[in-house]
């Protein structure tokens, strides 16, 4: 039998002709011969079942860097590698198991909460700000207290300026009482109103804050730093990231695996900046006494994995000592960017607690 030319070869291995130039490219699937003048690609029939099993591997959703890893090794290598990312999907289906449980607890919570009264709740929190290992100037900035907590990342030439405008903005235009969501946003605008009165067009920063009524929590956000909840010992991330990369996931262009080794991955498509007006999120979260947030710039979720922010914020009781945990971590990874994060947890007054 002789070669087979892509179209065929794509029939008889369930992949599809656009599949197979990616793969070609890629080096997990090179055609046996290319036409150098037409560039049309033709392969051996042998080639069959390397193919087949590259398709087997995405229907699990494995990333194309792991299969490249899994189509390089023997039979019983290659079968374990299968086994350690099997057993890592499951581990993921069952977080997302308990986000589900969560959420459904938190729904059927809703009518009963709106009937009863709300019981007074306090906000305890800690924030820290550092230059990391790496960079001269630290453009990150960060705010706590009782009734605002707030996390900027600047960036160019007059980021650090960015990013302390854009908190100080925050800060002045806050409210404490009230609708704090609409307080919230309109805050969010004067900061992006401030920052780009001064900031040159390659500068700017991004904003993750929360403002606190005493049962309810307002979130402004914009750019990649993150908002998390740890409640009932599952995190999950609330905020979603302005990013090329995170664009290519939604899409289905990349699975979040591939994404962080894409070098755009920083590359940000929604900021504070001066060159025009500031599209922010912003949605309300209600509060449960023994919640626990995290508000962090790039440079603590870009160096550590999900899954060592979640055993620090687990184990630590003090939010400074969460804080200072998380931060030690970071330096340890290599600390190659700013960092800024803030930690609050929602508690009861003293004289409720039992």
């Amino acid at each position: 039998m002789g070669l087979l030319t892509i179209g065929e070869f794509a029939r008889a291995s369930g992949l599809s002709p656009k599949a197979l130039r990616l793969y070609d490219d890629l080096g997990l699937l090179e055609p046996a011969v290319v036409d150098q003048q037409s560039g049309y690609r033709r392969y051996r029939p042998g080639q069959l079942a390397h193919a087949q099993l590259v398709a087997w591997l995405r229907r699990l959703g494995m990333p194309l860097a792991r299969i490249k890893i899994v189509t390089s090794v023997s039979g019983a290598d290659a079968a374990r590698e299968v086994a350690d990312y099997w057993r890592q999907v499951e581990a993921d289906t069952s977080l997302r198991r308990q986000l589900a449980s969560t959420l459904v607890d938190h729904l059927s919570r809703k009518d009963q909460a709106m009937t009863d009264t709300p019981t007074p709740l306090l906000l305890r929190y800690a924030a820290r700000s550092d230059r990391g290992l790496v960079r001269d100037v630290n453009q990150d900035a960060v705010h706590s207290d009782g009734y605002l907590v707030a996390v900027a990342d600047g960036f160019g030439a007059n980021g650090d300026c960015a990013s302390a405008i854009a908190l100080e903005a925050l800060l002045e235009h806050r409210a404490t009482t009230g609708d704090v969501l609409n307080a919230l946003q309109n805050a969010a605008l004067r900061a992006d109103e401030a920052v780009r009165e001064v900031a040159a067009t390659d500068s700017g920063t991004t904003l993750t804050a929360l403002a606190w009524s005493g049962s309810e929590l307002a979130f402004v956000h914009i750019g990649d730093s993150r908002a998390y909840l740890l409640r009932h010992g599952v995190l999950v991330q609330l905020t979603h990231d302005h990013t090329v990369v995170q664009g290519l996931i939604d899409d289905g262009t990349l699975t979040a695996a591939e994404a962080e080794s894409h070098p755009q991955r920083t590359t940000l498509v929604r900021a504070i900046h001066g060159e025009q007006p500031a599209r922010p999120d912003s949605f309300v979260q209600d509060a449960q006494a023994g919640d626990r947030y995290l508000l962090s710039s790039d440079g603590l979720h870009g160096t550590l994995r999900d899954e060592v922010v979640h055993a620090v914020l687990a184990e630590q009781q003090n939010p400074q000592d969460a804080v200072d945990e998380l931060i030690r971590r970071v330096h340890t990874a290599g600390a190659p960017d700013n960092v800024a994060c803030a930690v609050a947890d929602i508690v009861e007054p003293v004289s409720r607690r039992k």
